[in-house]
């Protein structure tokens, strides 16, 4: 027989089908402010390396920016855009486009969570594990999860890098994870930095502790039920490196 699938009682095109079966891959998340983006090419190597470990095949650049203006069209200028590249029969390179998001504008709670990603260098199609534990702590009332391994080292948010200053330094935990597009672009800050393990104990005696993704760049305010310092002069250092960064295009 043919192949079909029905959603709800609705039967559903091959095109629906495919997304379906399209379970296998990786993808980059990037925010859309006049058909222009930060770190294009930091995405772009994201997807070859993630490519070659997969599927062991090169990537094609056209393809994801044909896809990219695709789904931006002629009338969308901003927006929340991601990539996907996924494989099937062999990689096919998907692209979705939705409202764009800013970065929250009060200090986020954090709620470690023992938990870590199967290679968490990779930024996956399926992220059901990230949103499950995501949705777990909003519903304790905080607003991301901090994965931690067993015995409570700090890796990475559901969603976020997490990072901070300390002792005029800016300090990213040593732990498996995904080095994110814009903590690969804070890294330029100048300023000393470096990566050591940490724990959510340690978070307090932090100056400045915050949370980035493609959205931008938050201060965290507590972790479990512990306030945590505010410095509102390291912020704004960190969010004018941010602002500074030039976007590239994407026509």
């Amino acid at each position: 027989m043919t192949e079909r699938a029905a959603i709800e009682g609705r039967l559903v095109d091959a095109d629906a089908r495919f997304m379906l079966h399209a379970r296998y891959g990786h993808f980059t998340a990037m925010q859309v402010r006049d058909r222009r983006v930060r770190g294009l090419e930091l995405h772009f190597e994201r997807l070859e390396a993630a490519n070659a470990e997969l599927f062991g095949v090169p990537l094609d650049r056209a393809a994801v920016l044909g896809s990219i203006r695709a789904v931006l069209g002629d009338d969308v200028r901003d927006a929340s855009v991601r990539v996907y590249v996924v494989e099937t029969d062999r990689p096919h390179v998907i692209a979705t486009a939705a409202q764009p998001h800013q970065a929250p504008a009060r200090p986020q709670s954090v709620k470690p969570v023992a938990c870590q990603r199967y290679l968490p260098h990779i930024k996956q199609a399926s992220g059901m594990m990230q949103a499950h534990v995501g949705r777990q702590v909003e519903r304790e009332g905080f607003d991301e999860a901090l994965l931690t391994t067993d015995d409570g080292l700090i890796s990475e948010g559901s969603i976020t890098n997490l990072g901070g200053f300390a002792d005029g330094r800016l300090i990213w935990p040593d732990a498996p994870m995904l080095r994110g597009i814009t903590m690969r672009l804070l890294e330029r800050l100048d300023v000393p930095q470096e990566r050591r393990p940490l724990k959510a104990a340690d978070l307090p005696g932090f100056d400045q502790v915050f949370l980035c993704n493609s959205w931008g760049v938050w201060p965290v305010g507590r972790v479990d039920e512990v306030p945590l310092p505010q410095d509102a002069g390291l912020m704004a250092r960190l969010r004018d490196h941010y602002d500074r960064i030039a976007w590239d295009p994407l026509d």
